[in-house]
This record gives structure tokens, sequence and C-alpha cells, in this order.
């Protein structure tokens, strides 16, 4: 061994503890064989986090997220933004959007594979660039194996915002938000103003040509004042 081999500092990794090294990029070398999400489990030295903020249409859900991932953003944190592809036809397929015109810089996914994808690709970047914040706009539109994904990805310390509706225009539990609920470290659940009285409201009434829609009309259907009203339980159709 050269005099200046000897010299370098070397990493080891023990039950899941890295010994202190000189440099990031020696850091990197030392973990370099090890699965992305042991790699993110070793690095973070804090627990992770799944905050869940949900409502009706027009409750400020989306606003809420950018405000919590510009929160995160002012404390120096790294985010990464994800919204589903869906709302790329109302909206920028770059940013996630309030309806109050508020934005944040945001990548599109259509399933829960992309998602994957898009943010193991962030988990290979380097220490210094790698987001360890990630907010998710619309995330009822996933696959209900989201769910697994996420509860995984913060028991590797990722602190994990998402955002969504938690019922249907038929007024039922909307896609994976149940569980996201139920596993989450903190919940939030948002109400609108009704359209027809004011009142406080939580539910989204679906119109076509002003009339409620069908029960048996799909489930998705991407659109804002057009198409929706939040409506109070008094003035609330149910579907039929």
């Amino acid at each position: 061994m050269s005099m200046q081999e000897s010299m370098e500092p070397k990493a080891r990794v023990e039950h899941g503890i890295v010994e202190p090294v000189a440099s990031v990029e020696t850091l990197e070398v030392a973990l370099g064989n090890m699965s992305i999400q042991r790699v993110s489990h070793v690095l973070n030295t804090h627990a992770g986090r799944l905050e869940v903020v949900c409502g009706s249409m027009f409750s400020g859900k989306s606003c809420e997220l950018i405000r919590r991932l510009d929160r995160a953003r002012y404390a120096k944190r790294k985010v990464l933004a994800i919204k589903h592809a869906f709302d790329c036809s109302r909206v920028s397929s770059e940013s996630i959007c309030a309806h109050n015109r508020g934005a944040f810089p945001a990548v599109a996914a259509s399933s829960v594979p992309l998602l994957r994808s898009i943010i193991e690709s962030n988990m290979r970047l380097s220490i210094t660039e790698r987001a360890n914040v990630i907010g998710i706009d619309e995330v009822q539109f996933f696959e209900p194996s989201i769910v697994p994904f996420l509860v995984g990805l913060v028991s590797t310390g990722m602190h994990v915002i998402v955002a969504g509706l938690d019922m249907d225009f038929r007024g039922e539990p909307f896609g994976c938000i149940p569980e996201l609920l139920a596993r989450a470290d903190e919940t939030l659940k948002l109400q609108a103003c009704c359209f027809v009285c004011g009142e406080p409201a939580h539910f989204s009434q679906r119109l076509i040509d002003g009339q409620p829609a069908h029960k048996s009309d799909p489930i998705i259907l991407v659109g804002s004042e057009e198409s929706y009203e939040a409506r109070c339980r008094l003035h609330y159709t149910c579907p039929e």
C-alpha cells in the first residue's frame, strides 16, 4: 500500500452507522454498493414523516401543500415536488398550481412506477443535491400501491407531504386517501365555502349542464368551476 493510499480517509458502515469521513465523495464510495433505501436510511439522522392534506374541491389543498413546501425550502431543505399527470390537462405540467394562482415547480407522473423512478433518480444524486422533502399533489389519482411505497420512503427518514381529495363526486372515500390518513403522522382536513349558501363545505358536487352528475359517470373528470362546486351537507345532492 502506498503512502498516499494509507493517508486517505476510510469510511466503514457497520450496523447502520457510518464512521466519520473527510469528504462527501469518500462517503459515497463507501456506500456505493448499498441499496437506495439502505443508503437513505444510513444517511438520514432524523425520523421520517408523512403529512396528509385533504378536503373537497376549492378547499385550499394545493395552496397548503405549496405553503409547506415553501417553508421547507426556506428552512434550507431540498424539495422535490410531483403532481399527477391528470392535472396537466387543466394547468401547467411543470408546476403544482393552486386556485389562488400560487405555484411551485414540479414534475408530472402518471403512475406509481413513474413516481418511483423519479424519486429513485433523486436518491442517486449526491448527498448535497438530493431532496429530503417530497411533495405530491393530487395523490388520490395514483394506484393503491402508492401507500406501501410512501410508507417505505418515510421509513428511510424522508419527509413526505401529500395533498388530495378525500371524497369523490359521489361522496365516497377517494382512492388511497383513507389509508394514507390512517398511516400519517399529521393530517389536515380543509373545508371550502358552499357555493350555494357560503357555509363550510366538504362535498364536491359535479355538475353536467348545471345538474348533478349521475352516479354511474366516471369517477375521474378533471375540471374546475365549470364542472364542480363545493357544497355543504344541506345543499349537496348525492348522485343517483
